[in-house]
C-alpha cells in the first residue's frame, strides 16, 4: 500500500481512505456489503487508489463521487464501474469547467511531499464518462446494505450526499466539512446550497462523514451551518460574491 494514503476502519465493513500530506486532506470511503462495494469519491489521482482499494476487499467496486470536481474524481480511472449524478456527467466526459493548467495550479498550490512514481506534468483530468447516472433517491444496494443518493446542489449542480439510514450515517462530500464551504464559483448556487443544509439537516443523522479534513463532525453540524446560512439571508448576502464569512469551526464562501 502506497504511504500516500491513510487508512482507517470506522467499522468491520467500512473504511475511510485518505491523502493527508495534501492541503485539501480528502477523504474516501468504502463501504462493503454482502455483494458489492460502493466507494465514495476517488480523491485526487496521486496514487494507485485500485491498490489500496483492493488490499481492503475483492468485491466489486462501483466507484460514485460526491460530485465531479478534481479532487474527487482523480481515482475514477482505475474502476470500471463508475457513478456520477446526471447533472454533471458532461463534466466527466470532456466537459470539465476548468481547463487543465487551472487544475494542476490548485493540484500544486502547496508544497507537499508527492509519492516519486507521481510526474505532475503528467497529471491528466478523468474524461472517460460514467457508467451510471444519478438521481435523487435512488438506492445503491451492495447485499444486506443499502445507501441512498441524495441531490444536494449548491457547491456543484449535481453535488450529491449518500445517505445510509440504517446506521444513522451520511456521507456529506462537500456539502458540510470543517473547513471553508465554498459558493462562489460560477457553477454553484448559495441558495441551493442552503436548500440542501436544510434538507439534510432534517434527517435523523448520528454521524456526519465529510469529503475534507477533519473526520467526523457533530450530528448538529448541518443545523450549525444552516443557521448561518439563515443569518446572511436575513441580511441580504445569500448571493455570489457576498464574501467570505466566518463562524465557529466552519466558514462560508460566497
Amino acid at each position: 500500500m502506497e504511504a500516500w494514503f491513510s487508512v482507517e476502519a470506522l467499522a468491520a465493513d467500512t473504511f475511510v481512505i485518505s491523502e493527508p500530506r495534501h492541503w485539501e486532506e480528502p477523504h474516501c470511503y468504502l463501504l462493503l456489503g454482502g455483494k458489492r462495494a460502493l466507494l465514495i469519491d476517488t480523491g485526487l489521482g496521486v496514487g494507485a487508489l485500485r491498490e489500496v482499494v483492493g488490499s481492503l476487499t475483492t468485491l466489486p467496486v462501483l466507484a460514485a463521487v460526491t460530485h465531479a470536481h478534481w479532487d474527487h474524481i482523480g481515482g475514477l480511472r482505475h474502476f470500471s464501474e463508475t457513478a456520477v449524478h446526471r447533472a454533471e456527467a458532461p463534466w466527466l466526459a470532456g466537459q470539465f469547467p476548468l481547463p487543465l493548467a487551472a487544475v494542476r495550479s490548485q493540484l500544486l498550490k502547496e508544497p507537499c511531499a508527492f509519492p516519486p512514481a507521481f510526474d505532475p506534468a503528467a497529471y491528466a483530468l478523468y474524461e472517460s464518462g460514467a457508467s451510471r447516472l444519478l438521481e435523487d433517491g435512488d438506492v445503491l444496494d451492495l447485499g444486506g446494505r443499502q445507501v441512498e443518493v441524495l441531490h444536494t446542489p449548491g457547491h456543484s449542480p449535481g453535488h450529491v450526499c449518500y445517505w445510509e439510514a440504517a446506521r444513522g450515517t451520511l456521507y456529506a462530500g462537500d456539502l458540510l466539512y470543517a473547513g471553508c464551504l465554498d459558493a462562489f464559483y460560477p457553477t454553484t448556487d448559495p441558495a441551493a446550497f442552503r436548500r440542501s443544509v436544510a434538507r439534510v439537516r432534517q434527517l435523523p443523522v448520528q454521524r456526519v462523514l465529510p469529503g475534507h479534513h477533519a473526520l467526523e463532525l457533530a450530528p448538529g453540524f448541518a443545523a450549525r451551518v444552516d443557521e448561518a446560512f439563515a443569518r446572511l439571508e436575513a441580511q441580504g448576502l445569500l448571493y455570489q460574491g457576498a464574501g467570505l464569512f466566518s463562524f465557529e469551526g466552519f466558514q462560508l464562501h460566497l
